[in-house]
């Protein structure tokens, strides 16, 4: 069940993401060659690949560790990430749309370009790194958390956020327009910029200073002009 944190009156304030449990069993090394479109992998450790232009559309990746693995342009379409790791993955222009994750961390990631729209993450920690133009878009993320990371103009357009922490993160130039926020908390952020979509922060929690920093984009949402 999802913790839900206390203000100092006791009323409720905001429900905390549950975050996965992964344990790897012990993994075997994989050596069979290039991805293979609706491909089942389980139980492997893919280290230090060249993946880029190679195709895995509707692959599914169970008990897997990815590490330092280059995703240039690789098609992982409707692919499924379950109990897995990800880790050092680098690339540009990745296509991750429609992919499920669950019960998946993704560490020290560098990519630029990648592609969720239309994807499901439940119970997924993004830990450092960083993620360029990274597009959420119609995606749903349930207990999803963005911790040490920075994010540079992601877009949430239309997606749906359900307990989503971002702790320690900098988000930049975010746009969240059409977004619906339930439990999403905003105020362990290192940064937090928001480029469109500021009408649909309800549903999420901030803190008073972001509020300070927030406030010409909600003026200017709210058509009021401030005239010193």
């Amino acid at each position: 069940m999802a913790t839900v944190r206390k203000g100092r009156q006791g009323q409720q304030t905001v429900k905390a993401a549950r975050r996965p449990e992964v344990r790897l069993p012990a993994l075997r090394p994989w050596d069979g060659g290039e991805l293979e479109p609706d491909g089942d992998y389980d139980g492997l450790e893919f280290a230090d690949l060249e993946w880029a232009g190679q195709e895995g559309a509707g692959a599914r990746f169970m008990d897997c560790a990815v590490r330092r693995c280059v995703l240039d342009e690789t098609g992982l379409a409707k692919a499924r990430f379950l109990d897995s790791v990800l880790e050092g993955v680098r690339g540009v222009g990745t296509d991750l749309s429609g992919a499920s994750l669950r019960d998946v961390e993704l560490v020290d990631a560098r990519l630029g370009g990648v592609q969720l729209h239309g994807s499901v993450l439940e119970r997924v920690v993004v830990r450092g790194g960083k993620i360029d133009y990274l597009n959420l878009r119609m995606a749903r993320l349930r207990d999803v958390v963005f911790e040490g990371c920075v994010l540079v103009e992601p877009d949430f357009g239309g997606a749906v956020l359900e307990r989503v922490e971002f702790r320690d993160c900098a988000l930049r130039g975010a746009d969240f327009g059409g977004a619906r926020l339930a439990d999403v908390d905003l105020r362990a952020a290192a940064e937090v910029g928001i480029a469109r979509g500021v009408d649909a922060l309800a549903g999420a929690v901030i803190s008073p200073a972001q509020l300070f920093d927030l406030a010409p984009a909600l003026a200017a949402q709210l058509g009021v002009r401030v005239v010193p």
